[in-house]
């Protein structure tokens, strides 16, 4: 096979370089240059044109359903958007050890039972995945190993054996030959990814790639290999934790910011049916019945699924002159916003104070109707009145100190009173027109009324 030949382009210009430099000489930005294999069929070259492909109108393209390939993990299968789609790229990525492979393998041991696959394994040899698979309880599973992380090896492969699902484990090991560049480097995660997933839409194969993350925990590589795949799945979690989260961040085929729950075991993730359940098990007791100050639970969306999670506050007295502003599950800059808006429509500073804010279980909350959870448990805290038990919120917290409608009001209120909460503090457009059985529906227009109906 003729070694192809490269080039080097610049992230920030696109100016191109016949050889890597440290800085780019058209626009004096530092490591941009990235290594792309020279086009074949570009201006001046002495290849033969390409034909024309075929034009086809839009009307008379049939638009079919395409079939999913349930994986057997529910929790899973949820975040895919039902299971796999012939021809489906998925990539997923997540830190070290947090259970990408784990996860996997069991739905791969699920799926061999009545369909030809295969597990491709860059960083370890195949008895290390048999141990693995011996040790969750998977070692009579039918699934097929090949440990290589020659690309062209890897195609031949898929080629001969014509498996329905391929996992790759990783992307950032497989090398192509026509490369010179090592395995992990930007031109070969590209190229690599490129190929599979035309091998993948070609033959019908649905395809699973493993992505390595960078210490900001965003998928490492070229972030076209992001828009290239069809699915992005992140796993969320503190590794010391046992439970986990899998996020999808983009699905051609489902919903985004869908997640699924999982609690890590000695025979493997299993999945968690009722995940508000898990957040809420120790809820603000203070040990006889009652609750404790500087905390709220939240009703948030997270794609087609209402979750209930613990949102806590600590204000305390500052002893430095820049008092501290942390939040873990939280957005920081959302945190500084909010503050900013109780000093000015409810009249509670904290420029003198510290302040801390958690939701419980590892969750990160992205959506602004967290707001009003929070800003409770925030002047729970000062306070130290606990919120009354049984309560729950949501509502998004404007500059001019008026509560914001959520979306999907009414599944979040149902599903607070399917877990037995009594009393809801929601923005006033999300009120629900027929009464939910159980339920206390306190609807508010302004931060300030919130506060004085939570005081009655």
């Amino acid at each position: 096979m003729a070694r192809l030949r490269t080039q080097y382009v610049c992230a920030e210009c696109h100016a191109v370089a016949p050889k890597w430099a440290g800085q780019c000489a058209q626009c004096g930005a530092w490591n941009t240059l990235a290594e792309a294999i020279v086009d074949p069929g570009a201006a001046g070259s002495s290849a033969p044109a390409a034909a024309a492909g075929a034009v086809q109108a839009l009307g008379g393209v049939v638009a079919a359903e395409l079939d999913r390939n349930p994986t057997g993990i529910e929790e899973f299968d949820r975040v895919l958007g039902g299971g796999l789609v012939e021809g489906g790229v998925v990539l997923l990525g997540g830190d070290p050890g947090i259970g990408k492979s784990t996860l996997l393998l069991q739905a791969l041991a699920a799926l061999s039972a009545r369909q030809p696959v295969l597990y491709v394994t860059g960083e370890e040899s195949n008895a290390q995945v048999a141990l693995r698979a011996r040790r969750l309880g998977l070692g009579d599973a039918t699934l097929h190993l090949v440990a290589e992380t020659n690309l062209e090896t890897i195609l031949a492969t898929i080629v001969a054996e014509a498996p329905r699902v391929v996992v790759i484990d990783s992307i950032q090991t497989m090398h192509c030959a026509a490369l010179p560049s090592a395995a992990g480097s930007v031109a070969q995660v590209r190229e690599c990814a490129a190929q599979l997933t035309r091998l993948a839409k070609r033959a019908g194969t649905s395809l699973v790639l493993i992505g390595h993350v960078t210490k900001e925990g965003t998928l490492a590589g070229p972030r076209v290999l992001e828009h290239m795949v069809d699915t992005v799945l992140y796993f969320e979690g503190d590794t010391h934790s046992t439970y986990r989260l899998v996020r999808a961040f983009k699905n051609r085929y489902g919903a985004v910011n869908e997640i699924g729950v999982f609690a890590m075991t000695e025979r493997g993730l299993r999945g968690i049916a009722n995940p508000s359940a898990i957040f809420l098990s120790q809820y603000g007791t203070d040990g006889k019945g009652g609750t404790v100050p500087g905390s709220c639970v939240l009703v948030t969306q997270e794609g087609t699924r209402p979750l209930l999670v613990e949102i806590q506050a600590l204000v305390d007295t500052s002893h430095v002159p820049n008092p501290r502003r942390l939040s873990v599950g939280v957005d920081p800059q959302r945190l500084a916003l909010l503050l900013a808006v109780l000093n000015r429509h409810a009249g509670l500073a904290s420029f003198d104070r510290d302040v801390f804010v958690n939701a419980v279980g590892g969750v990160r909350i992205d959506e602004p109707a967290a707001d009003l959870a929070v800003l409770l448990a925030i002047v729970s805290s000062i306070r130290n009145r606990p919120v009354p038990r049984g309560l729950v919120a949501f509502g998004e917290v404007g500059l001019a100190g008026e509560i914001r409608p959520a979306p999907r009001g009414q599944e979040r209120l149902r599903e607070a009173a399917k877990l037995g909460f009594n009393r809801a503090v929601i923005p006033r457009a999300n009120a629900p027109r027929q009464p939910i059985e159980g339920l206390e529906v306190i609807a508010v227009d302004r931060l300030a009324e919130a506060l004085e109906r939570l005081a009655d």
